[in-house]
């Protein structure tokens, strides 16, 4: 006879039409009450009771994020997979797609208001440098349906190639380096620059933050803008632009001046060496940090590297959760919509993962895997597990066990330059012989003295 075993679960959501309304373990930091106090304050509260609350649907964008290779009625599928014996009645696309329209994208950015910002965390010594947070800005690009409504609002994307297949907006964000934490984002079509999105990224920008930026965030008259801000700068320029030497320190610094705001420049000579070889590269970065005794130049130099933080939150974003496919929404208020829950599910996974992390102190944040915490609360959604917990809640729960399980190595240092390698790239690929070895490599900073 062979050995047999039963598993019985008991699962607890909310009563009735509400039940298929939750986000599994992850409805733990995005809760009722939170879902209920946002469409309240947008007047998004249904007049009377349907199939399809707008609590419901509210989680079912955020869901529709983490599955974002299946269409809504699918999403719905995996919502209620769960709940068998419930009675639920499934609604038909045309009927999802009307209460996605009534519900409209002004909740979603409510609740992105309330749940941006730092994570939580006591891994100061990954978040923080000599006092200050660690930030990063930068931009990317996410592809969107074809439609006649998204593009007389997100135009197509010119180019000397024959421009971009799809319509396409700009997304500029403000992050964490340590947590890679949503402080705050701002999208619009591709006509807006990155420029023009940092100035609107500024009002999260305060004293006490250190900002990292790359080579396009150099210009003079935005400089000045984000350094009012009371916000400190490290940001990279070009090798050969001219400015006035004023000053010089024993680090190898110099005190030079962009429009009217005094900074300190460090030229630097950066060699990686592995057992393949040696190679250099030079480096001129400009900060507001204007004293070489508390900042020493060394230091900011190598701090810089952090700045890589954002480039892999955008492939998270952009590979692990959409899985390089455009957005669904094919109006532009849909768009809203999904870019915000989209950011939302980005947060809470990061912010679960932090949580997870926390429980065992001296862990880089950075040693937690995106995609598992993604695949685990995509197995919680399904089998509607964690939406309601006890009244003790454990912070770890499935999916932070899951991430302390499978901790990532520590980070090994960057030898190589980003490049595409698509086929119709007008950069080169590196070809059919792409050298996928990871080496052991050690990283020399010679600061230059030469004349500016």
């Amino acid at each position: 006879m062979v050995d047999q075993i039963a598993i019985t679960r008991t699962v607890t959501v909310a009563a009735g039409v509400f039940a298929p309304g939750h986000l599994g373990e992850l409805t733990r930091l995005i809760p009722f009450e939170m879902v209920d106090e946002v469409l309240a304050a947008t007047g998004r509260v249904q007049q009377r009771l349907r199939l399809l609350p707008a609590r419901v649907v509210v989680y079912l964008v955020l869901a529709g994020c983490l599955f974002a290779e299946y269409g809504y009625v699918q999403v719905w599928q995996q919502l209620t997979a769960g709940l068998a014996g419930l009675g639920l009645v499934e609604p038909t696309s045309s009927a999802l797609r009307q209460a996605r329209a009534r519900l409209g994208a002004a909740p979603l950015r409510a609740l992105f208001d309330l749940l941006r910002g730092p994570a939580a965390t006591t891994a100061t010594q990954a978040v923080r440098w000599r006092g200050l947070l660690l930030t990063v800005i930068d931009g990317t690009v996410l592809s969107l349906a074809d439609t006649p409504a998204v593009r007389a609002r997100y135009p197509k994307q010119r180019g000397n190639h024959g421009g971009s297949g799809y319509p396409t907006l700009r997304l500029s964000a403000l992050l964490t380096c340590g947590t890679r934490s949503v402080i705050d984002a701002v999208f619009d079509p591709i006509s807006t620059g990155e420029l023009d999105q940092a100035r609107v990224l500024a009002r999260s920008l305060h004293a006490g933050m250190l900002l990292l930026g790359d080579r396009n965030y150099a210009a003079a008259q935005l400089i000045g803008e984000l350094a009012a801000t009371g916000a400190d700068l490290l940001i990279r320029a070009k090798t050969g632009r001219r400015l006035p030497l004023l000053a010089r320190y024993r680090d190898g610094s110099w005190l030079s001046t962009i429009g009217t705001l005094r900074v300190r420049v460090m030229d630097a000579q950066i060699t990686i060496t592995t057992t393949e070889g040696t190679r250099t590269g030079s480096y001129r970065l400009i900060t507001t940090l204007l004293d070489p005794h508390t900042h020493p130049a060394d230091e900011l130099i190598r701090l810089y590297h952090q700045r890589w933080k954002i480039e892999t939150a955008y492939l998270e974003l952009k590979s692990s959760i959409l899985g390089g496919r455009v957005l669904r929404a094919r109006t532009p208020e849909g768009i809203d919509q999904e870019v915000h829950a989209l950011l939302i599910v980005y947060q809470a996974l990061r912010t679960a993962m932090v949580d997870a992390t926390d429980t065992q102190p001296g862990t880089d944040p950075d040693r937690a895997s995106f995609t598992t915490a993604m695949t685990t609360a995509r197995n919680q959604i399904i089998q509607a597990a964690g939406v309601i917990t006890n009244t003790v809640i454990d912070l770890v729960g499935a999916i932070g066990q899951a991430v302390l399980a499978h901790l990532l190595p520590e980070r090994r240092i960057r030898v190589k330059t980003r490049m595409i390698k698509r086929s119709n790239s007008k950069y080169q690929a590196r070809g059919p012989n792409i050298d996928r070895t990871s080496y052991k490599a050690t990283i020399g900073i010679s600061i230059l003295d030469s004349e500016p």
